[in-house]
């Protein structure tokens, strides 16, 4: 439609900076997919295949540093779908919250927030492939159940965040705990450090209200196992420990003294009832 004498090449807009965000399809929360789904091979590469004793660095380091546009492959495949992705509810294939925010933010600086990758998808999928099989049924139940809370208290806070500068949340079950934090409105994605503070703060939520309290013992030291020993040097780790273990103490603590309540009891009972009985 231009004409042969016009020799300028017309400007086309080449850069978007959406800092809505859309909610996530209820089918695909409680799936590792939620986060990130690995598309780019430089992903793949370095992160599905680093040695064990290396692999916490190696998912920090290059979940900081990646930059998910270099696969020109995977970020025409993207592109493509754009519209489909950014879409509210969107149930596609190459959907996850790392891709949506790709396609929401494109040559404006912003990156995915880390956590996406080196503590969501990560652990997500690092537990289900190695942990779930070593754990009893109930623990296996516990796993499926935090990582649906996981992802729900997620987009909870993300809702929040459209709307104002607060974001407050309450466990799903009564004496799970609660939390309050400030962020600017819509710029809870857009900080990586505070997005995982955020994130953090939703985690003793989730082990909670997915019934952590009510587990085993061996089912618990193979959980409370799992952080990478360089996470230990972030304190957000220590608090969501502190968190979560108060109210498993609590209730532990809570099941020993019924259970003392209850053989005390059992023969004062018999006691009374022979008593009646003879009267």
């Amino acid at each position: 439609m231009t004409p042969r004498s016009y020799m300028k090449r017309a400007r086309v807009e080449r850069t978007a900076c959406d800092v809505h965000v859309p909610p996530a399809a209820d089918s695909i929360i409680g799936h590792c997919e939620y986060y990130y789904r690995p598309l780019q091979c430089e992903y793949t590469e370095t992160v599905e295949k680093v040695t064990a004793g290396s692999v916490w660095a190696t998912v920090k380091a290059f979940a900081t540093s990646w930059d998910p546009w270099t696969d020109k492959g995977v970020s025409a495949r993207l592109l493509h779908q754009r519209q489909t992705l950014i879409q509210p509810d969107c149930t596609d294939s190459d959907w996850s919250r790392h891709s949506n925010f790709m396609m929401r933010h494109i040559g404006c600086g912003h990156k995915p927030p880390a956590y996406y990758v080196s503590y969501g998808y990560f652990y997500c999928s690092n537990y289900g492939a190695k942990l779930k099989p070593t754990l009893s049924q109930a623990g296996k139940d516990w796993l499926d159940s935090a990582r649906w809370y996981l992802q729900a208290n997620m987009e909870d806070g993300l809702k929040q965040n459209m709307k104002g500068n607060n974001i407050q949340m309450s466990s799903a079950k009564p004496g799970n705990g609660s939390f309050k934090m400030t962020v600017p409105q819509y710029k809870l994605e857009l900080d990586s450090d505070t997005f995982k503070s955020f994130a953090f703060k939703t985690h003793p939520l989730a082990y909670l209200d997915g019934g952590l309290a009510d587990l085993q013992l061996p089912d618990m030291m193979k959980i409370m196992g799992g952080p990478a020993l360089e996470e230990w040097g972030d304190w957000r780790t220590y608090e969501q420990v502190w968190d979560s273990g108060k109210v498993v103490a609590g209730k532990t603590i809570g099941d020993a003294w019924d259970a003392i309540n209850a053989d005390i009891a059992d023969p004062v009972s018999t006691t009374l009832g022979r008593l009646m009985g003879a009267k």
